[in-house]
């Protein structure tokens, strides 16, 4: 193998991860993945009879983790290139501290083994969570002040302290490039962090959604294939220190669920509510996690997000990258048909 020629990666087993994996893999790159486990599970939304998507030829799994800064040392070696998005992305840890340590000093151990190795270009996946709600009738860019010293949990808390890090780490010569995806949503991993896939599943198969503000309030969402072709220009293309939204549509929550209403071509119920009676179930739910260690299905963090506006542009990424975005409806149809295909095969 020409070492030369290795991309690293971490967080290649995750939703986003895996998907930039298999890109890479599709491209002709070789790919080196930090993985904890050698033994990779079955996860939902990968059909059995098509194999582990990171079990190819030219994917080569080494053990470690992003928190155990001499085994990302030994990992990259050799590698020219990396991808860094491992991250501690759930609603909640009955240890808080493992948001700081996967997050934030996982993070700092990437980009200083990257340095230590004289790494061509890392390109670090942060969130939009990072830049913050955007106020009424504004649309954000990467150069908005954020508008609130508020965080919304422990997630966009410590990745805000990451991010720090990065351009801080950037201003200092690591040539590093920090892309920031919005709500991202598309065909695969059916975990919690394809959380809007799931919400198009279950939505198909009759669950009722909860329209939080009665579904108002405006979000931004990308096609999962979007953020990874973003991905990639930003390695080839990107420039040191800066930041890349990548993006798609912004629509409110209702607008959401009625395109899914009109790809699938049924228009199925839902139940508009203010705030108050979320926020006490989330609230209750956070409770039952703390006594008895019953992961929540909602935060009262996680409510607060979808009260408020999330309005971006990646018009940066567009002009200096060559970045395209796929409209919505584009996106849902194609997330829509492949969750009807999985269902078809596992059933």
């Amino acid at each position: 193998m020409d070492s030369i020629a290795v991309t690293f990666v971490t967080g290649g087993t995750g939703f986003i991860g895996s998907r930039l994996v298999q890109k890479l893999a599709d491209c002709g790159s070789r790919v080196r993945v930090l993985v904890r486990r050698m033994e990779l599970p079955r996860l939902p939304g990968t059909p059995e009879r098509e194999g582990h998507p990171l079990k190819r030829k030219e994917v080569d799994l080494v053990q470690g983790d992003v928190t155990d800064a001499e085994s990302v040392v030994r990992a990259m070696a050799g590698c020219r290139r990396v991808y860094h998005l491992a991250g501690y992305a759930k609603n909640w840890a009955r240890d808080p501290g493992v948001f700081e340590r996967v997050n934030v000093e996982g993070a700092r151990n990437v980009f200083q083994a990257a340095r230590q190795m004289n790494i061509e270009r890392i390109v670090w996946t942060s969130t939009i969570m990072t830049l913050g709600p955007t106020p009424p009738s504004v649309v954000g860019t990467e150069q908005m002040p954020r508008i609130t010293d508020r965080f919304f949990s422990d997630y966009d808390r410590t990745k805000s302290l990451a991010e720090a890090e990065a351009v801080r780490q950037a201003s200092e010569g690591l040539p590093l490039v920090v892309v920031n995806p919005t709500r991202v949503f598309g065909p695969g991993y059916l975990t919690e962090g394809n959380a809007l896939s799931l919400l198009i599943r279950d939505y198909m198969h009759g669950r009722v959604p909860v329209l939080l503000n009665r579904g108002v309030n405006v979000g931004n969402y990308v096609l999962v294939d979007d953020v990874v072709e973003g991905l990639v220009l930003a390695m080839e293309k990107g420039r040191v220190g800066q930041r890349y939204i990548m993006g798609g549509d912004n629509v409110s929550l209702r607008e959401f669920f009625r395109t899914i209403d009109h790809v699938s071509g049924q228009r199925h119920f839902q139940i508009p509510l203010r705030t108050v009676m979320p926020m006490v179930f989330a609230y209750l739910q956070k409770k039952r996690a703390e006594w008895f260690g019953i992961y929540p299905r909602i935060t009262p963090g996680w409510v607060r997000v979808f009260l408020v506006d999330w309005v971006y542009s990646s018009q940066k990424a567009e002009t200096e990258l060559g970045y395209r975005r796929t409209p919505l409806e584009d996106g849902i149809r194609i997330t829509y048909q492949w969750l009807q295909r999985v269902h078809k095969e596992s059933s």
